[in-house]
Parts: C-alpha cells; structure tokens; sequence
C-alpha cells in the first residue's frame, strides 16, 4: 500500500487515525499502531509480515542478550550477523549466484527466483543500529517486546525510510504528546510531500521513463540529455516527497523523524551532496561502518580505501545488481578526487561547483535506471554522438507543454524556496497578517491534497522508486 494511493488517502489513513487517537493511554496506542502497521505492510506483502514479526522477536532477544552480558562481543556479531544474512539471502542471492556463474560457468541463478521483501534495507539498518547502540551504550534497552516491534514495524517509516534510530524516538515510544497544533503541521507536511510526489514526481518521471525505455536505436542526443536531467528531478521529488510524507505522519501520531534531504541539489562538491541527500542513510553508514574502519584517522591512503568500501556497500545497499555497485563508486572516485585536492578548485568557481555536482549526478542516474551496464554504455554514447543517432525521436516529439512546465516548477522548487519564504514569515510582527498567514497556507495544503487526489484518480503511473530497496 502506497501513501500516494486512494486506499490509503481515504481509508486506511482515516481508520488508523480514528482508532489511534480513541485509543486510550500511551500503550493502547501502540498496540493499536503496531496492530495496524503490520496489517499495513501484509497488505502488500501477504505472509513476509511473519518475516519482520521473526526479525523484531530477533532482536529483542538480542538486545536482552546484549543488556545480560555487557562485557561480550558475542551478542551484538550474533545479533548484527543475524541481520545481514537475512538481508543477503533476500537481496544479494542472485548477485552472488551471477558471479558463480561467470567464474565456473553454471547456470545456477536461473534457478533462483526470490521476493524482494518491502523496505527491507530499511527495517533491517534499523534493527542493526539498535543492537549496536545498546553494545556501545548509547541507548538504553527496550525490555518491552511491543514497544520493539513497532519502532522496527512503525509504518510511516517502514517501507522507504528515513532511518531511524531507536536512540531518536526512544523517549516517544515510552511517552510522548498530542496537540492539535502538532497535528496540523503534520498534516501540512504529508500534503506537502504528497504534491511532491504525485503533481512533480509522477510527472516528470513518466517522460523520463518513456525516453529510458526506448529501444537504444531510437535515442537522441537532445533527448538523452532531456531524460536524465528530467529523472534527476524525478528522483528528488519522488523520494524527499515520500521522506516528508513519513516525517508528517510521524508527526502526527507525536513521533519526530530526523530529516532526510536538505536541497541536495545546490550542493558545491560530492561530498556535500551526500550530506543534504539520503542524509539518515549516509550518517548510518558514517556511524556505523566509515568511523569503525577507522574513518581518516589511520592516514590517506587508508581514508580512501575506507570510502571506496563505504560507497561500494551504499550501491549494494541500494540493489542486488552490479549497476548499483557502479555507482556508489562513482561517487567514492569522486569524493576520493576531491580529498586529494580538488575541493579548493570548487572553493573557488561557485558556478562550476554547482555545473559539476549537478553534471556528476545526473549522468549518475543512468547506472540507476539501467541495469544493463551494455544498454547505459549505449545511452552514454547517445548523449555525446549525435550524428549516429538519425531517424530516432526528436525531444519535441515527446515534450508536451504539460511536461516542460512541471520539469521547470520542479527545477525551481529543487532550490531552497520554502525555506527563505518561512524566514520571511518569521520577521512578520503584525498578528493579523499571522493569521491571515495561518488561513492561506492551510487553504493552499488542503488545494494540494485536492489536487493530488485527482491526480492519483486518473493517472495508472504512480511507483515509488525506493520501495524496491
């Protein structure tokens, strides 16, 4: 179940609210959470619920294992073991069953066909960071099974991020408060993501995916490029719609998500994309594997070796083919090459900093939409030899007026916007014009869910790129 689906929007959303907040007392509610989140994640998923019910069981046990023996390493390798090779055996089976038949020349992958369990990247980088925080201390640990299964299950969050670490609700799943005021913003947050998602996102992401999936003969030059500017935005929209969407029903329910993207887009070098992109998923692996291999701590050549093994897992972690391992060390090169020097040349030209960042991940994305490294090779070719491309489609064969104009409000709202209009607001000292404020933007929210919510009656393209992560 998709939040971007009439099903959720006006059923279950409603069901879940009406229930949760009749509900009385903090443990009531979480039942009634947990009851319903697992009915939420069965509804696409069928029987893999009994799989994150096995994992939450998992981990409580190893958390008590981990509380009982304090002076032991043997609980959280057991516990962090137990959590990877689920993760292999669902993800990574067929990669390695790939890489058999290459070197010894079988065909045993043929013979696999395994289902990708939902946001299973996520739940399980979760479940791990609990049982590592409690080894090191940093959080305290959850003697109570219900309030475990619903930090691991909680569905806001549970099939496409952000991460959450349970030292971050913690608090919240023991106490925490409702008003109305927090409600509303919450509210305002989801409509907000979900326009994002379903009035940019959806849109852009069409064309974008009908120039893709053209036959390699029928690539132009100009549409190539239109393609992977065009999946650039979609893939912003898409997935920081869906991070604001859980973040607001967090919010809702009185739970604080960290935030997940903060204008990636107007970053100045790699490294600083990675920390405004996916931002719960790159602190993860900072925290978790880059400091504990000893970061750049241990001289240079180790720093860079750290960041290949780092940026290497982060497109593993992304998918279970080798398009992805392209390119998370796409990105390791070029963190790499600024280390060594080439950050102080973006220090200084503002706007090829800007052209270089934009220039890397957009020709990125095409490792992303790909998997066939032979078909991306092609696509690259068509972006630089023009001549070789005749009788394929023409961009203005493709390009509505509808399309162009989302790809251009897309592009400008990828800068910060909002946030220099809410500063603006918070100079405002004349209590009628606050309110006035108050009254417009909760029309404008409710014209978005509206909005939305036609858009999702009439459209049938309506994915959600990280789901399959």
């Amino acid at each position: 179940m998709v939040f971007s689906s009439i099903i959720f929007l006006f059923f279950f959303l409603p069901l879940v609210l009406g229930v949760y907040f009749i509900a009385p007392g903090i443990k009531l509610k979480n039942i009634v959470l947990l009851i319903l989140s697992l009915l939420f994640y069965a509804w696409g998923e069928g029987e893999l619920v009994l799989l994150m019910i096995l994992s939450s069981i998992f981990n409580y046990l190893i958390g008590l294992w981990i509380d009982r023996h304090r002076s032991s390493s043997l609980p959280v390798f057991i516990g962090v073991l137990g959590n990877l090779l689920a993760l292999i055996y669902f993800k990574y089976v067929g990669l390695i069953a790939s890489a058999i038949d290459a070197i010894i020349g079988t065909n045993i992958n043929n013979g696999i066909d395994i289902h990708l369990p939902i946001g299973i990247s996520f739940f399980t980088f979760q479940s791990i960071s609990y049982i590592v925080d409690l080894k090191r201390g940093h959080a305290p640990v959850q003697k109570n099974p219900i309030r475990l299964m619903l930090y691991i299950s909680l569905f806001p969050q549970l099939l496409a991020g952000p991460i959450v670490r349970y030292t971050q609700i913690a608090a919240e799943l023991e106490y925490r408060k409702h008003s109305l005021s927090e409600f509303i913003a919450g509210a305002k947050r989801f409509c907000l993501g979900l326009a994002k998602k379903v009035l940019i996102a959806n849109v852009v992401g069409d064309i974008a995916n009908t120039i893709f999936e053209m036959p390699a003969g029928e690539w132009y030059y100009a549409t190539t490029w239109f393609a992977v500017l065009a999946y650039t935005i979609h893939m912003y929209f898409d997935f920081s719609g869906y991070s604001d969407m859980a973040i607001g029903l967090g919010r809702m329910f009185g739970f604080k998500f960290p935030e997940n993207f903060n204008y990636p887009y107007i970053a100045r070098s790699i490294k600083e994309f990675w920390q405004r992109w996916h931002i719960t998923l790159s602190s993860w692996f900072k925290d978790y594997l880059y400091i504990p291999l000893g970061g750049n701590r241990k001289g240079k050549l180790r720093t860079y070796i750290n960041l290949c093994i780092v940026f290497f897992t982060t497109g593993m972690w992304h998918g279970g083919t080798w398009n992805f391992v392209i390119w998370g060390l796409v990105y390791g090169f070029f963190l790499i090459v600024e280390r060594i020097g080439f950050d102080r040349v973006l220090a200084r030209f503002r706007i090829f900093s800007h052209v270089y960042v934009l220039l890397i991940v957009s020709l990125n994305m095409v490792f992303f939409v790909l998997t066939d490294f032979s078909l991306a090779m092609e696509f690259f070719r068509s972006m630089i030899l023009p001549a070789s491309r005749e009788g394929g489609f023409l961009l203005s064969d493709i390009l509505t007026r509808e399309y162009l104009s989302i790809f251009i409000v897309g592009a400008i709202l990828s800068v910060p916007i909002r946030p220099t209009i809410l500063s603006w607001k918070a100079k405002l000292s004349s209590k009628a014009i606050l309110v006035s404020w108050d009254y417009a933007t909760s029309v404008f929210y409710m014209a978005l869910l509206v909005l939305s919510a036609l858009s999702i009656a009439s459209s049938t393209y309506n994915p959600f790129i990280y789901f399959r992560f």
